[in-house]
């Protein structure tokens, strides 16, 4: 008996099926977009549909670190013959090296004001897309296995909702494709802020602030991830737990640095 051809496959119904699972994604996020309109993470306007990122306003005036930087923690330098920023220069880190795409000042040190303290955690994809960006080939040369977030105290977290370096730390996971570690370093001491203390005052606050948990073990290329990155105290704390727990090789990149002396 002649069997009656297959008609799924004549009128293209795997691609059909694929084509109403695309479908059914795009107004899923339709719906998601009514429902939590994205903002522009530098004037915090509305998006609209044809701005996945930042509007167009700010995308035309916003800059990105060019030109000399430190050659160990990515600062940007005024002189082209300089080497370190003043604050590598004086110091030993615990870190090999890193990067920001953005100078912590103007609308970048607003926007992630609003990005700790005022509930904006979706800026936390555009801040990852910057930095898989702007440090492509950092990345690309240090081949990281893990990144490694700046764990807040669960104090904080409570407070705050999320960690902030938790959020930039899993959209660059997505992007690098590799895993994002969330639970396997711990803050246990509920730190004072840093803002405003000297270096050493620094050191002395983050003193014992990480610890990781029982039986941890890291792989040997980290990658640490902050928001911030002032005088590195904080990433040199962190780099050394992650050291203890059997990193070798520790990089960092954050989504902004703050301006400094060059030498």
């Amino acid at each position: 008996m002649r069997k009656s051809p297959d008609r799924r496959k004549e009128d293209g119904f795997p691609q059909r099926k694929n084509e109403i699972w695309r479908d059914g994604m795009l107004r899923a996020e339709k719906i998601a977009g009514l429902l939590y309109p994205r903002r522009c993470p530098f004037c915090d306007c509305l998006l609209s549909a044809g701005e996945p990122y930042l509007c167009r306003k700010c995308a035309g005036i916003l800059n990105f670190i060019t030109g000399p930087v430190c050659m160990k923690c990515g600062r940007p330098l005024e002189s082209d013959t300089a080497e370190y920023c003043d604050n590598c220069r004086r110091r030993e880190h615990r870190f090999i090296q890193g990067f920001a795409p953005f100078t912590y000042r103007g609308m970048v040190q607003d926007s992630i004001t609003r990005f700790k303290y005022g509930n904006r955690a979706e800026y936390a994809g555009f801040y990852a897309t910057a930095i898989w960006k702007h440090g492509g080939i950092h990345l690309k040369e240090w081949k990281p296995e893990l990144i490694l977030p700046v764990p807040i105290h669960p104090d904080r977290y409570r407070k705050r909702g999320y960690n902030q370096a938790e959020e930039v730390g899993r959209h660059l996971s997505e992007k690098l494709g590799i895993p994002c570690a969330t639970n396997e370093i711990y803050r246990r001491k509920n730190t004072r802020p840093q803002k405003g203390l000297t270096p050493s005052m620094r050191r002395k606050n983050l003193s014992g602030a990480f610890a990781a948990r029982d039986g941890v073990s890291l792989p040997e290329r980290v990658l640490l991830v902050d928001d911030i990155y002032t005088t590195g105290a904080t990433l040199d704390a962190l780099a050394e737990t992650a050291a203890k727990a059997g990193a070798c090789r520790i990089w960092f990149a954050c989504v902004s640095i703050a301006p400094g002396q060059s030498v």
